[in-house]
């Protein structure tokens, strides 16, 4: 037979709790302050060094989907258990009225499950976040500026529009943040034109470079042109071609 806790140690135990690091609050941070880094090359280098293991993970997580799906589609009649992957796969990646056994929507979600560069991934990542050091990366561990809207579903934006409801969304780990925005570049109308760059320069056997889709990445903010400059811009002056060989 249990004994009930004093009411008073459990509100101690709370009190107590996140200082002894036995849970920490939804959103909490777990990435290094980045503000604890001069400016400039210290707080790159810490940044980069942070970002590209989350981001190479994400993007050989879905190679590895992607390959499995190349492989059902060259065999051309999936089985039981492949048409269940596939149809979870497609619930994933938003695609509606999917058919399992239509070559046809199989090649559509090709399209979908591949990789964003890295170097695009990291230029946003720094843009949107501020090198790590804005409110929504340090209190929701988002990286990407993402939004999303339900009430209290993340961080009411400072200067936001008279009339407007959207917050930043919170995540649980930058892990997520990551998962989440390469989702987001997979699945959004908005990006289309990226997936199908991207799906052109695979089919011309050209390597999938960020400068070569950055341009498709009109819409990710109301800058337009001068957004995907200055991602272009951030590209090349911090060599990050290099993470997408």
């Amino acid at each position: 037979m249990c004994k009930l806790w004093p009411l008073a140690f459990i509100a101690l135990l709370f009190i107590l709790a996140p200082l002894l690091g036995l849970w920490m609050p939804l959103g909490a941070s777990t990435a290094p302050d980045f503000s604890d880094y001069g400016a400039g090359d210290a707080r790159k280098e810490a940044f980069f060094g942070y970002m590209v293991p989350l981001i190479e993970q994400e993007n050989d997580a879905i190679l590895s989907s992607r390959a499995r799906l190349l492989s059902i589609q060259q065999e051309g009649a999936p089985g039981w258990a492949e048409r269940r992957w596939l149809m979870l796969l497609a619930d994933r990646y938003e695609l509606a009225d999917f058919d399992a056994t239509d070559p046809a929507h199989r090649a559509q979600l090709i399209k979908r499950v591949d990789k964003v560069p890295a170097s695009i991934a990291l230029a946003q990542a720094a843009n949107e976040s501020a090198w790590g050091t804005s409110r929504f990366a340090r209190l929701g561990n988002n990286y990407f500026g993402q939004w999303c809207f339900v009430s209290g579903c993340g961080l009411v934006p400072e200067a936001r529009n008279e009339g407007a409801s959207h917050e930043v969304a919170a995540f649980d780990s930058v892990q997520e943040s990551v998962r989440r925005y390469m989702n987001n570049i997979n699945t959004h109308n908005a990006y289309a034109d990226l997936r199908t760059r991207r799906a052109s320069l695979r089919n011309e056997g050209n390597a999938i470079s960020g400068l070569a889709l950055a341009p498709a990445l009109i819409r990710y903010s109301e800058r337009g042109q001068e957004y995907v400059s200055e991602l272009q811009a951030m590209i090349r002056g911090n060599e990050l071609q290099q993470y997408d060989l």
